[in-house]
């Protein structure tokens, strides 16, 4: 890494609509970090977007005095070399083929979203290829950089890293951040005050316990969350814990599957309405801030958790923040080489997961089935094993027969070919 004077930070990704969030967090923090370049790099079809959301960048930066420099690139080599920070959130085959990952499930009689289920699944396998060659040459070229990762399924690409590269690299999601601002204000304190222990994995993220100034609130909590209209009651009085909102999914499939075939949009084709008005508005050379219309866009507080992770790296701060990392005897009943999403703190030498103990069988059997599912997706993706996707497919909750695993595994690897060259299709 270069010196603490010396920051470099790139954005593999730059063209994406959610770029002026993580630009805002860098100015806010560009004086800690020693900020002194930040590259927004993207692909070349992207290139046209990569220019209107730079130049939008580059005056949201001026405005501030210029604390960094903004450099754009359609060649990720041109920006690695001496990168410290490398954030990828890229989307592999774009928003067309996020709607194929919602649409074709659905007509198999199955959920279709973009990171749990088939549709995840999807996404995967057209992301971990890509997301290997991005860590081949960020070992080449700037070997020491830290890798933060937003692209989903956050927890598998984080894990297909770290099993088959040398890259440092750290999985993060927005999920965890949002609920400690939520405890804060459901307990009317700072997020300083509430300390939260997470468990599970990448959208299959747990609430266990909570203390608000040192005082376990755990059982109020409970009460209040089992009080309200979001869970069955039952639910959580047995669990013994918070879900998060993608556990619906899991819990209420049957709801869950019954709203999206009600739906005249999916989530992709209602991002890409949201997506032409917020790049109409990227484009206006008056616009010298993040415009308020990105909170439709979903994302909250993504460049919060982005760039309070680096600035904790950076600054050797050892803080506890919730990452997906791997396991190393955290939750002590799953294996230690699987990426979960816990507690950690974080210094200088990155994420150092807080043991937790064992998961109760509550939450452990969801969350091994995931990780079984996982792990074979990662091979799926990395070897164009047919057998291993399929037994992938079986191993997600979501999936209720062979054949149905069969019929959806076919038409999303005809849909999605140009994008997965290891199946040879």
């Amino acid at each position: 890494m270069s010196s603490s004077t010396d920051t470099k930070v790139v954005v593999i990704g730059g063209g994406s609509s959610y770029t002026p969030e993580i630009v805002e967090g860098l100015i806010g923090r560009a004086e800690e970090l020693s900020l002194r370049e930040v590259w927004l790099v993207d692909i070349r079809e992207g290139q046209e977007k990569l220019g209107i959301v730079g130049e939008l960048a580059r005056r949201m930066v001026a405005q501030e005095g210029r604390p960094f420099s903004v450099n754009l690139t359609t060649d990720r080599r041109e920006a690695l070399p001496g990168a410290d920070y490398i954030v990828t959130q890229m989307r592999v085959g774009g928003m067309q083929a996020r709607i194929k990952d919602e649409r074709i499930p659905l007509q198999h009689g199955v959920i279709g979203q973009e990171t749990t289920g088939p549709g995840g699944f999807a996404k995967a396998l057209r992301t971990i290829p890509v997301m290997l060659d991005i860590c081949r040459d960020t070992e080449e070229l700037a070997p020491g950089a830290w890798l933060v990762n937003f692209t989903n399924p956050s927890g598998i690409v984080t894990e297909a890293v770290t099993r088959h590269t040398e890259t440092q690299i750290i999985g993060l999601c927005n999920n965890a951040i949002n609920i400690e601002r939520w405890l804060a204000r459901e307990f009317e304190a700072t997020p300083d005050d509430v300390y939260v222990e997470f468990v599970g994995c990448n959208h299959l993220l747990w609430v266990n316990r909570v203390w608000v100034r040192g005082e376990e609130v755990t059982d109020q909590l409970l009460e209040r969350v089992a009080g309200g209209d979001e869970w069955p009651r039952e639910l959580i009085e047995s669990l013994r814990a918070v879900p998060c909102g993608y556990h619906h999914y899991y819990y209420m499939p049957d709801e869950m599957l019954a709203k999206a075939q009600k739906a005249d949009k999916t989530r992709g084709e209602e991002i890409i309405a949201i997506e032409k008005e917020l790049f109409e508005l990227y484009r206006d050379p008056q616009l010298s801030q993040k415009p308020e219309a990105l909170s439709k866009r979903g994302g909250s507080l993504y460049s919060e958790a982005a760039v309070r992770l680096i600035a904790s790296i950076q600054t050797d701060r050892r803080d506890v923040q919730c990452v997906n990392t791997t396991n190393r005897g955290a939750l002590s009943n799953v294996p230690a080489d699987s990426v979960v999403e816990v507690n950690c703190l974080i210094g200088a030498d990155g994420p150092r997961p807080i043991t937790v103990g064992p998961l109760r069988p509550e939450l452990r059997g969801l969350l091994q089935q995931l990780k079984a599912y996982e792990e074979l997706t990662i091979q799926a993706a990395v070897t164009g094993d047919q057998g291993a996707a399929l037994q992938a497919l079986l191993a997600n909750p979501l999936v209720p027969s062979v054949g149905v695993a069969e019929g959806v595994l076919h038409d999303l690897l005809e849909a999605h070919a140009e994008f997965l060259p290891q199946f040879g299709r």
